[in-house]
């Protein structure tokens, strides 16, 4: 995906783009599996929320899980601007990230896999971009729906941050926060990469190996 405008730093409340009252139009199921893209989901699934650069490259690491993942969405978070569009948060005033809502069953695959995919499939240590994708909309983000999944996402943290380390990369920069509102993205946003197989992905990992969920404590 393409950086309209290099905004590196985040708005302010009084520079935000006002936005709006009523949700995006998206789509209604999955692309992949027909499941309802939207809640009310089944009882007993849980939701996780990751920012890691593009959301077209993000979703396809996690629907590619497979067994365990209910449905995964492109959307917006951890911004000011209520319902923003694609092309506002792409000039950075609306202080969103990019991210990747992942609904999962507990009983199947743990949250600690997920944090697993997160680390691995992107560099965290770059700040406000991912490879060539720079921008505040492509910061790395887990942000959390309870203290268990808090727990766990500051111990993989201090896990991988230590392993980037001894690797010689520099100090992880992605951002634990309170899951606050998720917006969806538009229509041709979800699935992106499963409708385009051929279409543009930037995302990259750094080839070093997370150890959480392979003896590292994770609460």
């Amino acid at each position: 995906m393409f950086s309209f405008r290099k905004r590196l730093d985040l708005p302010t409340p009084a520079e935000a783009l006002p936005g709006r009252a009523s949700p995006l139009p998206t789509a209604e199921t999955h692309f992949i599996n027909g499941r309802s893209l939207q809640p009310p989901y089944p009882e007993g699934l849980e939701r996780a929320l990751f920012g890691l650069g593009c959301f077209w490259g993000a979703e396809r690491k996690f629907w590619q899980l497979g067994d365990g993942i209910w449905i995964t969405a492109a959307g917006y978070a951890a911004g000011v601007t209520p319902n923003p569009t694609y092309e506002e948060v792409c000039t950075g005033l609306t202080g969103h990230n990019e991210v990747v809502l992942v609904v999962f069953d507990p009983k199947k695959i743990s949250y600690e896999t997920l944090l697993k995919t997160f680390w691995e499939s992107h560099d965290p240590t770059q700040g406000m971009r991912q490879g060539n994708d720079a921008g505040t909309q492509y910061r790395s983000g887990i942000y959390v729906f309870d203290e268990s999944q808090r727990k766990a996402a500051e111990a993989s943290k201090a896990a991988y941050e230590e392993a980037l380390a001894s690797r010689g990369y520099g100090p992880v920069t992605t951002e634990i926060l309170d899951a606050g509102p998720f917006y969806f993205a538009e229509d041709y946003h979800q699935q992106y990469l499963a409708k385009n197989p051929n279409g543009y992905c930037g995302l990259g990992g750094t080839g070093v190996t997370c150890q959480i969920g392979t003896g590292i404590a994770a609460a």
